[in-house]
């Protein structure tokens, strides 16, 4: 619930923007790629060759994290439409960032709604996903790069998945677009 808390601190709209991490079959938690809302898939062609994962298993895998990526977004929009991101400066915040794909299909998949810029936000990441971000985010602020990050929940006393009634009530908690703009 990072981007719940740095709303709330920042007293800044929260909207969600679903991504998902397209796991390795043999190694789910290892990313070859992400989807993100809207259909935009980024792939990691050097992991899949070298994984030798089959083009069948890759669409499987896609074709899998496609239908959560929209059941998500239906569940946590109730009806409600996305924030208006034309020209908008949007801050993208994750709980962290090992490989970096997932954030890289975010900034792709929102770079497509033309926000005037994107910042990325996120209290830990890998030196290597850092340095990927900033070639394609305005602005990345990472609070830790770690010389040997594992895995991201290794920096976390608590990293229980985020259920879908938590991310709900910390969309209905958030200040309104328009007390911001008032």
């Amino acid at each position: 619930m990072v981007a719940a808390s740095l709303a709330r601190g920042l007293v800044l709209p929260l909207d969600v923007f679903v991504v998902r991490k397209l796991g390795a079959p043999s190694q789910p938690e290892l990313a070859i790629g992400a989807i993100a809302a809207g259909g935009l898939v980024v792939i990691d062609d050097a992991a899949i060759a070298s994984m030798w994962i089959s083009r069948d298993a890759l669409e499987a895998a896609i074709a899998r994290e496609r239908q959560e990526v929209d059941r998500r977004e239906q569940t946590y929009r109730a009806g409600r439409p996305a924030l208006e991101l034309f020209g908008q400066t949007v801050l993208l915040v994750d709980d962290g960032v090992a490989t970096g794909y997932t954030m890289l299909a975010a900034i792709r998949a929102v770079r497509q709604l033309n926000p005037g810029r994107i910042v990325v936000a996120v209290p830990v990441a890998s030196a290597e996903a850092v340095e990927m971000l900033r070639s394609v985010g305005d602005e990345v602020f990472c609070a830790l790069v770690p010389r040997r990050l594992v895995a991201v929940g290794q920096f976390y006393e608590d990293f229980r998945q985020t259920t879908d009634d938590e991310v709900m009530v910390a969309l209905r908690e958030a200040p309104p677009m328009r007390a911001i703009l008032s």
